[in-house]
C-alpha cells in the first residue's frame, strides 16, 4: 500500500495574477492529488493537498518553482496525516 499523506502549504511571493493556481492545479492533477488551492486575501496562495508522500514531495519542488511569470519567495509547508476528505482537485475562489 502507498505511503499517503495530507500537505498544507502556503506559498508567498508575486504568485496572485501569474496563473499559480491553475499551475498547481496542473500538477495536481497529474500527480492524483486531491484537494484545493485558492488565492488568500495577504496575497499568498494556499494549497491543500492529499496523496502519495512521493508525489507530494514532487508538488512541494514544483510550488517552489512555479510558472514562469510567478516569483516565489517562500513556501512553507505542514504535513500531516491523511485524511481522505477530498473526492477530487479544485481551485477555490
Amino acid at each position: 500500500m502507498a505511503d499517503l499523506a495530507s500537505l498544507q502549504a502556503t506559498v508567498r511571493g508575486r504568485v496572485h495574477g501569474v496563473f499559480f493556481r491553475a499551475f498547481v492545479q496542473r500538477w495536481a492533477e497529474q500527480f492524483r492529488l486531491t484537494g484545493y488551492v485558492r488565492n488568500l486575501p495577504d496575497g499568498t496562495v494556499e494549497v491543500r493537498v492529499e496523496g502519495e508522500r512521493t508525489q507530494l514531495e514532487k508538488m512541494v519542488g514544483y510550488l517552489e518553482e512555479g510558472p514562469p511569470p510567478a516569483r516565489v519567495d517562500k513556501v512553507v509547508t505542514s504535513w500531516a496525516e491523511y485524511t481522505g476528505n477530498f473526492s477530487g482537485f479544485s481551485v477555490r475562489y
